[in-house]
C-alpha cells in the first residue's frame, strides 16, 4: 500500500491561504494539540498511552487531534444502493472526512464477487488518494437481531476476512435473522451471533489481521437488539466489539414535505414486531433530536451499561445510500445480470429530477471525531478502541477537547474513554474546552452552541439483570449556557470523588428543541425531544455527544 499522506489541514508544506475555513480551524486545533508536521505524522511519545494501564493515581493522557469520519457507507456494491465507489469517496472529500468505512450489506453476491471487486476500487483509491484513509467492511446482519459494522485495518487478508465471516456467520445468509423466520430469536441463533465475535476476536489475535472492530449500527430501530444481547456481543470481545450508533443515518428522513407525514429521522418509523424486545417502550422507536432512544435517555440503556464501569462508545454515520435531493437513479440491469451473479449494481444514471432519499453525503450532516496521536489506519481504529470520540450533527462543533483532573495534579489529566483513579473525598475539576464553528455548515448555516450538559452516573458494578435498561443513579448534573460565545473556551466545572466510582460524559445542542427527559425533568430537566411525524428538519436540531470519563474511587464502594 502507498505510503500515508497527512490530509492537506495537516500537512506544513500546505501554505494556510490554500485552505478553508474549516481547515485553518483545524490545524489550529493541531498546532494547539503540539502535534503539528512530523510530530504527528511520525506518531508522538505520548502515543503508548492510548492503551496504557493507569494503575496509580491520576494521569496523563496524551494530547489529541480529531480526525473526523463515517462508519457507515454504501455504494454499487450494496444491493439496496446507488452510487459509485468514486461519488462516494469524492463526497467524502468534499465534506472534510479524514476517514471512512464502505460497509457493503451482505449477500452471496457481495460475497462471491462484490467484495473483491470493491476491494480492488479501494486498493486503486488509496494508491491515488493516500491523504484519505478508506476501510473496506461489511454490514454485518446479526442472528437473531440488527446490523453491525465490521471493519479490518488495511493488510492482505482483509477482504479474505469479511468474506469468510459473512458466509459463516451472518444471519440473512444463514437464515438466521429477524425476516420473518418463526424461530429467529432462539437461543441458537443468538449464540451464534457470540461465536462470530469470538471469531473475528480469534482473527486478531492470531494475526491474520492486524485488527478488526464491530459496531451495532441503529440498534432500536426495530428493537430486536435486546439488552442482554448487546451485553452478550460485548463481553464476548469487549477488545472488538466496542459500541453502537448513537444516532442513526437517514437523519434527512422527515424534511418537512419531502419523504411523508409519517416520516421521522433516522426512518425510525417502526412498531414493535413478534421479533422485538418485549421490554422496550413504544417510545423506544422513535428518534429524539436524532438520536437513537439507548443513546438519548440519560438513565437509559447505553447509560446502564456505562453504569456497569466498562467502557461501550457511540458513534454516528450517513449510512448513505441515497442522498435527499440527489437526482441520480440506479441504472438498467443488462440482460441476464442480477446482484446476485455479479456482486454489483449497474452504475447510476443522472436524471436531472430529484429522486427518493433519506440520507446525507457522509460528512455532510452526521460526524464521528476520533482523537489520535497520529495519522493513520491503525491510528483511527485504536483511537475508536481507546473511546476517545464524540460526535455532531451540522458541523455544530470544530472541536471539543475534555479531560478531568485531579485538583493536586499539574497534567493533562484523563480524556474522553479514560479512567482516572482517585481517593474518596478528593476534588477533581472537568476541563470542557469547546472550538465553536467557524463557518456555514453545508446547509448555509454558521451553527451556534447553546448549551453544555454535563450528565454524571454512579458506577455500580456487573448488573445481575442482563436485560436491565436503566441506570437509576445518573443525571444531568450542570447546565451551561453557552449561547454568544464564540471561538475556544474552556468550561471548569468542579466534581468531588464520593463514596463510589462515577463517569460523567458530555451532551449540547443549538438550543431549538428541548423537554423533559424521558424519565422525566428531575432525571434531565431540558433533552432532546421527538419531533412531529413528517416535521424533523435536522438543520434545525442538532447536537453534540462525548462518550464517558471514568473516576475509579480508591477505599470508596
Amino acid at each position: 500500500m502507498t505510503e500515508q499522506q497527512l490530509p492537506v489541514w495537516a500537512d506544513p508544506s500546505v501554505s494556510p491561504a490554500a485552505l478553508d475555513a474549516q481547515g485553518v480551524s483545524r490545524r489550529q486545533l493541531l498546532r494547539r494539540a503540539g502535534l503539528f508536521g512530523a510530530a504527528f505524522a511520525l506518531g508522538s511519545a505520548a502515543t503508548p498511552a492510548l492503551a496504557a494501564d493507569r494503575g496509580g493515581f491520576g494521569g496523563n493522557d496524551p494530547r489529541l487531534a480529531y480526525l473526523v469520519g463515517d462508519h457507515h457507507v454504501h455504494s454499487v456494491y450494496s444491493h439496496d444502493a446507488k452510487y459509485t465507489f468514486s461519488q462516494q469517496a469524492r463526497a467524502a472529500a468534499k465534506y472534510g472526512l479524514d476517514w471512512m468505512v464502505f460497509n457493503e450489506h451482505s449477500n452471496f453476491g457481495h460475497a462471491a464477487y462484490g467484495a473483491a471487486l470493491e476491494h480492488k476500487e479501494i486498493l486503486k483509491a488509496r494508491a491515488q488518494n493516500p491523504r484519505q484513509l478508506i476501510f473496506q467492511g461489511l454490514e454485518w446482519y446479526i442472528p437473531a437481531a440488527e446490523h453491525c459494522t465490521v471493519f479490518a485495518a488495511p493488510g492482505r487478508h482483509e477482504v479474505d476476512l469479511l468474506t469468510r465471516f459473512e458466509l459463516a456467520y451472518d444471519g440473512k445468509l444463514l437464515g438466521y435473522d429477524k425476516g420473518g423466520v418463526a424461530d429467529a430469536d432462539t437461543a441458537r441463533n443468538e449464540a451464534h451471533a457470540v461465536k462470530a465475535i469470538k471469531w473475528l476476536a480469534e482473527q486478531r489475535r492470531s494475526g491474520y489481521v492486524d485488527d478488526v472492530l464491530v459496531l451495532a449500527n441503529h440498534p432500536l430501530r426495530l428493537g430486536i437488539d435486546s439488552p442482554h444481547e448487546i451485553r452478550n456481543w460485548r463481553d464476548a470481545a469487549p477488545e472488538i466489539m466496542i459500541g453502537m450508533e448513537g444516532a442513526p443515518g437517514a437523519q434527512g428522513a422527515a424534511i418537512p414535505g419531502w419523504r411523508g407525514a409519517t416520516s421521522i429521522r433516522g426512518e425510525y418509523e417502526n412498531k414493535p414486531s413478534a421479533q422485538s424486545w418485549a421490554g422496550y417502550p413504544a417510545d423506544a422507536y422513535l428518534t429524539y433530536g436524532g438520536f437513537d432512544w439507548a443513546t438519548a435517555t440519560v438513565g437509559g440503556l447505553w447509560d446502564s451499561m456505562l453504569a456497569e464501569g466498562r467502557l461501550f462508545s457511540i458513534s454516528t454515520n450517513s449510512d448513505n445510500h441515497r442522498t435527499v435531493f440527489d437526482t441520480w437513479a440506479n441504472g438498467a440491469w443488462p440482460d441476464g445480470q442480477n446482484f446476485d451473479n455479479t456482486g454489483k449494481l449497474p452504475d447510476p444514471v443522472n436524471t436531472d429530477t430529484p429522486q427518493p432519499g433519506s440520507d446525507f453525503w457522509p460528512g455532510e450532516f452526521s460526524r464521528t471525531h476520533v482523537g489520535v496521536t497520529r495519522y493513520g489506519y491503525t491510528a483511527v481504529m485504536a483511537g475508536l478502541r481507546a473511546g476517545r470520540v464524540w460526535l455532531d450533527q451540522g458541523h455544530l462543533l470544530d472541536g471539543l477537547d475534555v479531560r478531568v483532573k485531579r485538583d493536586c495534579d499539574a497534567g493533562r489529566g484523563v480524556t474522553l474513554g479514560g479512567r482516572l483513579r482517585v481517593r474518596k473525598g478528593e476534588k477533581i475539576t472537568l476541563y470542557v474546552t469547546v472550538t465553536s464553528a467557524s463557518r456555514a455548515n453545508p446547509q448555509g448555516i454558521l451553527p451556534e452552541l447553546a448549551h453544555v450538559d454535563v450528565i454524571r452516573g454512579a458506577v455500580r458494578g456487573k448488573v445481575s439483570d442482563r436485560d436491565t435498561w436503566k441506570a437509576p443513579d445518573t443525571k444531568v448534573v450542570h447546565s451551561k449556557d453557552v449561547s454568544g460565545r464564540k471561538g475556544t473556551y474552556t468550561l471548569r466545572i468542579p466534581l468531588t470523588a464520593g463514596d463510589e466510582s462515577f463517569y460523567v460524559r458530555l451532551r449540547g445542542s443549538d438550543g431549538n428543541r428541548h423537554g423533559a427527559g424521558y424519565l422525566g425533568a428531575s432525571v434531565d430537566p431540558h433533552g432532546p425531544i421527538t419531533h412531529e411525524p413528517g416535521n424533523g428538519d435536522p438543520w434545525a436540531d442538532t447536537w453534540f455527544y462525548s462518550n464517558p470519563v471514568f473516576v475509579d474511587v480508591a477505599g470508596g464502594r
